[in-house]
């Protein structure tokens, strides 16, 4: 089955919009895992408008108790590899992002910001930390990404998604395919996140050996609309393994 991971800065935001602690991000995140997600995400950007780092402590106590993953993806300045390797989260994703960004919109270029990743990556290797990288789906350096010392990379899915149900959707796809496959045989796991949702996630699902997704900014309005318990019903289903005749 591939992994569910509910991205949570978005009730994150909510929370920190009224200074105080409603909704409660750690009981939405229960309310996730009991409906069937399989893990918790969370991108802390520098000036914490959403998500903050003292939520990666308390998710990542809350995932452990579930025995379940605590991803924490974000740029790995110095203040959020500290918070990352105080908690040891199941896995950490690492994304290209500006400070100032408002979401992320890019993968590494890992040709540029190799010599950057790689001493970042064997300290979070030798922490015990399964590290996975952000990438771009039409990029030719899944090798090197394994050479980099990442166990996994993140597609970036915002291509797919935009493009989903157009003209130009199955040529986009077949790059995502061909991606996947990329990485697979260089040695990495690939996941695969953003701008992901109920009408898309499925078809995207038909790609081989994906082995997690992380889903925020859609399930929260998709909940706004139709409700959590329906929502999260239809993702666990999508993401459940399908049995050929």
């Amino acid at each position: 089955m591939t992994i569910l991971s509910i991205n949570i800065n978005k009730i994150a935001l909510l929370r920190n919009s009224r200074g105080r602690n409603y909704p409660d991000v750690r009981a939405f995140a229960e309310r996730c895992l009991d409906l069937g997600a399989g893990g918790i995400t969370l991108h802390p950007r520098p000036d914490q408008r959403h998500a903050r780092y003292s939520d990666v402590t308390e998710l990542g106590a809350l995932c452990e108790s579930r025995g379940v993953e605590l991803n924490v993806e974000g740029y790995p300045t110095p203040e959020f590899l500290d918070v990352v390797k105080a908690n040891r989260p199941a896995q950490c994703t690492l994304v290209p992002d500006a400070p100032d960004q408002v979401t992320s919109d890019h993968g590494w270029d890992l040709q540029k910001d190799g010599d950057f990743l790689r001493p970042i990556l064997a300290e979070l290797k030798a922490l015990g930390i399964r590290t996975s990288l952000f990438i771009d789906y039409d990029t030719q350096d899944m090798a090197l990404a394994k050479a980099l010392g990442a166990d996994r990379v993140e597609l970036y899915t915002e291509p797919y998604a935009e493009h989903f149900a157009t003209p130009q959707g199955e040529a986009i796809f077949a790059g995502f395919i061909a991606a996947a496959q990329r990485a697979q045989d260089a040695g990495l796991e690939v996941n695969a996140g953003h701008d992901l949702n109920l009408q898309n996630l499925a078809k995207f699902l038909t790609i081989p050996n994906i082995v997690e997704v992380s889903i925020g900014h859609a399930v929260i309005v998709e909940c706004l609309e139709s409700g959590i318990t329906d929502v999260l019903r239809q993702y666990v289903e999508i993401c459940r393994p399908k049995i050929s005749n």
